[in-house]
């Protein structure tokens, strides 16, 4: 039974830092392709960041800069750090793994507020 559980979210200070974790199983997580995206209320879900098996990371124009992905294969997760956190970075943040098929955690709720 695939399983992603995110954790790591929370309340921060608007230039503040938050660092998400995506633990995977019941699949072979090296291969897939791992993203996080986030959906704010009213809004569209949208990819934040995704780093792919070899490494290869996309980001979005909103987070370049800010935002790093990162994958411990050997740990079967994948982390997002999150730097000068904004009030419009408040949403739900998703963990996903792709290789064909698609698999989702239940999300994690970031809030970004003074």
């Amino acid at each position: 039974q695939v399983q992603l559980v995110e954790s790591g979210g929370g309340l921060a200070q608007p230039g503040g830092s938050l660092r998400l974790s995506c633990a995977g199983s019941g699949y072979i997580f090296s291969i897939y392709t791992m993203g996080w995206y986030r959906q704010a209320p009213g809004k569209q879900r949208e990819l934040v960041a995704s780093i792919g098996s070899g490494g290869k990371t996309k980001y979005a124009d909103s987070v370049k800069g800010r935002f790093t992905i990162s994958r411990d294969n050997a740990k079967n997760t994948v982390y997002l750090q999150m730097n000068s956190l904004k009030p419009e970075d408040t949403a739900v943040y998703y963990c996903n793994a792709e290789y064909g098929d698609d698999f989702w955690g239940q999300g994690t709720q970031v809030t970004v507020s003074s």
